[in-house]
């Protein structure tokens, strides 16, 4: 029997990057201090040591210009793995990601792959304000040519980040700060789980139902996983029994999954941190209220961050953020309503 040894999600990813380091030369990491440091947030821990200052590259601060000479090593045969510290700096380099990286397969006719991962953090609770804090999961969903995914848990990590890393697109690899293992961050304990050694793959298409329950769906993504897992506890004493659903990934978007859920259940909570307008929440209501013959107990409702920038002020923010007491109030409320239909 393997012995259990639980991982944080930074162990994790930094364990999946040096397993296919080793298996191919043509896999590389650039960023801002992901070198000597090992990443702001832990990815990339022990690489420097093992691979070398040739493979494992301090950048300067141009994302920029290492994303942009990252999708070129991806055209010429290479397997480039970068982080963009926050996802908030995607501005000074959408260019890069969107019009060569996303954009490079279809141009070519599929002639010139770009496989290139982009790990980036999301998410916010530490008064970092709006620079530093946003989530966005859905500007990069929105956009064709690239997969979207956010692990929720350690064992997600490491067989996702391994799937990415050996995908022929472009994957933007999103990893939520409350859910790292960072000391100096506070982590879900959850999210610490049994890692094996060896090599694995988690599919970067497929959604995880992580509880299974009967009266209502829960869907959620990264931390907000968390959120749903909390809120299903607290609605099991009252006698509620939730399914609670991961997505794991939101381009592509499995729909399939969150749909035979709904049906079983007949109502749906979408628990998104990113902004409320034009969102994923949005989509899964979308893709659910588009069904036909769909007998649901009331209408479905999203859980989401407000059309505002993030606060500063850990009270404003904090007020703001999903949380699992506002899940639960809602799940009361729509089935409250469905006694009734």
């Amino acid at each position: 029997m393997e012995k259990k040894r639980k991982l944080t999600i930074a162990k994790a990813m930094s364990e999946a990057i040096a397993l296919e380091m080793r298996t191919s030369p043509d896999v590389l990491v650039m960023g801002e201090d992901i070198a000597k440091m090992g990443g702001v947030f832990g990815n990339t821990q022990g690489l420097l040591d093992e691979f070398g200052p040739d493979r494992v590259r301090d950048t300067p601060i141009s994302e920029t210009a290492f994303i942009g000479t990252a999708v070129g090593m991806a055209a010429a045969g290479m397997k480039p793995v970068v982080e963009l510290m926050f996802v908030d700096f995607f501005g000074v380099c959408m260019d890069a990601i969107y019009n060569l990286a996303a954009k490079q397969s279809y141009f070519s006719g599929g002639n010139v792959t770009c496989p290139m991962v982009l790990m980036t953090s999301v998410g916010g609770g530490y008064g970092d304000a709006g620079q530093h804090s946003q989530t966005l999961y859905a500007t990069f969903g929105h956009l064709p040519g690239m997969k979207v995914v956010m692990p929720s848990n350690a064992y997600d990590a490491k067989g996702m980040l391994a799937a990415a890393i050996n995908d022929p697109n472009p994957v933007i690899f999103m990893y939520h700060k409350a859910l790292q293992g960072m000391g100096w961050l506070g982590t879900v304990q959850r999210s610490i789980v049994h890692v094996p050694e060896e090599h694995y793959t988690v599919p970067l298409d497929k959604a995880h139902i992580v509880r299974e329950g009967q009266d209502i769906t829960l869907v959620g993504l990264g931390h907000t996983v968390h959120l749903a897992l909390d809120a299903a506890a607290t609605l099991e004493s009252q006698g509620i029994d939730a399914e609670v659903i991961d997505l794991r990934s939101i381009a592509p978007l499995d729909r399939d999954t969150i749909l035979a859920s709904v049906k079983k259940t007949g109502t749906l909570i979408s628990v998104d941190d990113d902004y409320h307008s034009y969102g994923v929440g949005a989509e899964i209501l979308a893709s659910i209220a588009e069904q036909e013959n769909l007998q649901l107990k009331a209408a479905p409702k999203r859980i989401s961050y407000p059309d505002i920038p993030v606060p500063f002020a850990p009270e404003m923010e904090h007020h703001v953020l999903p949380n699992a007491n506002k899940i639960v109030s809602a799940a009361q409320r729509i089935l409250k309503v469905g006694e009734h239909v």
